[in-house]
């Protein structure tokens, strides 16, 4: 789920926090991905005939051949991937997992009834709500990526979590999901849309934490309690208390705690029990992966086992997986060079003024002169 309605606040209140950007401008960066939410796109969106993709036994394909093309897809870009499995959900998580259980029994219900009146645009409706990633999937997408040569990473507790501490110690560049909750647990840059941009024709969007902090006006503290009130997954929000509201709340009263001091709870009750102070902590003390112990390594493709595993035991073409092992083997040869900015360091920020145009003329008086401006004199 993530955190409610926070990407169109940050895109009201600090847009400058939001860039579009073209995939290509990832090229040489290491950016780790939230696993399971690839592999449910995967299992919503590649399909035929607006069903799951099967093998003649029946089994499931529609994430094996997600997690490899678009995988491939991000090589031939000279995007260096790691993809983050969840681990254990904190307890906190059970309150959502429970509630997700009950939406799925009434998706069934409802998928039943559309199946008996025969409304199909309402069977692919309601199909799509009982995806769930199971461990089979995540067990079997980990097989293919070891045999990719991709690394992954196999979190304690939630992926997004370990993604934000991957970036935070430099380990890579940013967290790629599609959940806003990397942004609270303090990945520095998040990227929307990275695995699925092409296949739906979306930009991808990056979000600077630290300029959105900086223009919304709010601490890392402030911030994970703004996300709180907007409503996550591990606890419930203040009754009439929309995002408008909660941004102003934060910034006039600066914490939870003062909000609840000054609110009338009559009118705006806190649920009971209210878990904020827990919450708060798993955002900002997550249970994550000792990024010192991490080594992360892109490898050649295992051409011969992919074979067996994607054609022998899956009953994909052959042709096919030859064709993508050639494309990662080329790709790992192209993305040898690397980004430039790598060979430079920052010394200071870009002057935003614009440029005095030179005099009418003087350009090419300069070019017959050889007077080449920033032309460096010998010795220096």
């Amino acid at each position: 789920m993530g955190i409610h309605g926070l990407a169109k606040l940050i895109a009201d209140q600090a847009p400058g926090a939001i860039k579009e950007q073209d995939i290509k401008s990832y090229f040489g960066r290491k950016i780790a991905i939230d696993a399971s939410m690839c592999i449910y796109q995967f299992l919503i969106a590649v399909r035929q005939d607006g069903n799951l993709l099967q093998n003649e036994d029946g089994e499931t394909t529609s994430h094996l051949m997600g997690m490899f093309y678009r995988t491939i897809r991000m090589l031939e870009y000279g995007i260096k991937p790691v993809y983050v499995f969840d681990g254990k959900p904190p307890q906190l998580k059970s309150g959502e997992l429970e509630k997700r259980g009950e939406r799925r029994a009434e998706a069934e219900k409802l998928l039943a009834k559309a199946q008996e009146a025969g409304e199909q645009e309402n069977i692919d409706k309601f199909s799509k709500r009982l995806v769930k990633v199971t461990k089979q999937h995540n067990d079997e997408c980990k097989k293919l990526l070891t045999l990719m040569g991709v690394p992954y990473i196999e979190a304690p507790c939630e992926a997004e979590a370990s993604c934000a501490a991957l970036v935070k110690g430099g380990k890579v560049f940013a967290t790629a999901t599609e959940d806003m909750d990397g942004l609270t647990f303090g990945t520095n840059v998040l990227l929307r849309h990275l695995t699925a941009s092409e296949a739906k024709k979306l930009p991808i969007q990056e979000f600077s934490f630290n300029r959105l902090l900086q223009d919304i006006g709010l601490t890392n503290e402030q911030f994970v309690d703004l996300c709180i009130l907007l409503g996550c997954d591990y606890c419930g929000t203040i009754k009439g208390i929309g995002p408008k509201r909660a941004i102003d709340l934060i910034k006039q009263h600066g914490s939870i705690e003062e909000i609840l001091d000054n609110l009338d709870p009559k009118k705006h009750p806190p649920p009971e029990d209210w878990l904020f102070k827990e919450a708060r902590r798993l955002f900002l003390a997550p249970d994550v992966v000792d990024c010192a112990t991490v080594d992360l390594k892109w490898n050649e493709p295992s051409e011969d086992d992919l074979i067996q595993f994607m054609c022998t035991e899956k009953q994909f073409s052959e042709d096919r997986i030859r064709n993508g092992c050639k494309k990662m083997s080329k790709s790992r040869q192209g993305s040898t060079q690397g980004r430039l900015d790598s060979f430079f360091s920052v010394t200071g920020s870009l002057s935003s003024k614009r440029k005095v145009p030179d005099a009418k003329g003087s350009a090419k008086k300069k070019q017959k002169t050889g007077a080449t401006p920033g032309k460096f004199k010998k010795g220096k």
